[in-house]
């Protein structure tokens, strides 16, 4: 019987639903793994509870117990994102972001500094990715950044820049908005000077009491 193939719609997304921070951390650490120490690599349940709490190139540290790393992990198998693999005396777990996502060493190593790291500049990442891939320069990490904002459905976003900065940051999109983006406005209204925000009150203020007023008209009182 034939079968036509799926079209664009009937495909599945990369990302069917926001990862949370542990799920987010347990691949970044399994791609870690994976680029710079191949030969422990897939990892058992305690080495990669282990490469999550890890203290350094970890941002923020995480205590998270072993309960919480398999719980997110049998998550992660639903989604299709981490394998189990059975076979020696420990179950290890693989990543599977590479053919569900479609994507090469390049990357797989901006990614996976980004989840373990946050947002960071492209030359912040450039110099710190030497163990997952060599980028020859801040230009190349740029490029293949730009190129993955690209895609239909990007895996990678850059962010406004902030006040003060040179750079640009970039963020990854798959714990959904970055937390930072969430308090610009406030941000921005604290930075208002105090006789601008009580003008704006006190506007306020006049148009709520001109309804209120219109509206007793209306109803007789």
């Amino acid at each position: 019987m034939y079968v036509a193939p799926l079209d664009d719609s009937q495909k599945r997304p990369r990302l069917p639903r926001t990862l949370d921070a542990v799920e987010v951390r347990i691949l970044g650490s399994l791609a870690e793994k994976q680029l710079t120490t191949p030969e422990y690599y897939p990892l058992t349940l305690n080495a990669l509870v282990a490469a999550c709490n890890q203290k350094s190139n970890r941002e923020p540290v995480m205590e998270l117990s072993e309960n919480e790393v398999q719980r997110a992990l049998d998550r992660l198998q639903d989604e299709k994102l981490v394998w189990k693999v059975m076979g020696g005396r420990a179950v290890r777990f693989d990543h599977n972001m590479d053919a569900l996502w479609h994507i090469d060493r390049q990357s797989k190593a901006l990614l996976t500094l980004l989840f373990l790291r946050g947002p960071q500049t492209a030359g912040e990442m450039r110099g710190r990715s030497d163990r997952l891939h060599s980028f020859e320069s801040v230009a190349e990490a740029e490029s293949k950044l730009q190129e993955m904002a690209a895609h239909p459905e990007p895996l990678v976003r850059q962010l406004p820049r902030r006040p003060g900065q040179k750079e640009e940051r970039w963020a990854h999109t798959a714990g959904g908005l970055v937390v930072e983006e969430l308090v610009t406005e406030s941000v921005a209204e604290a930075r208002e000077p105090l006789s601008a925000r009580v003008l704006r009150l006190e506007e306020q203020v006049a148009e709520l009491s001109a309804e209120l007023r219109a509206l007793k008209e209306k109803l007789g009182e």
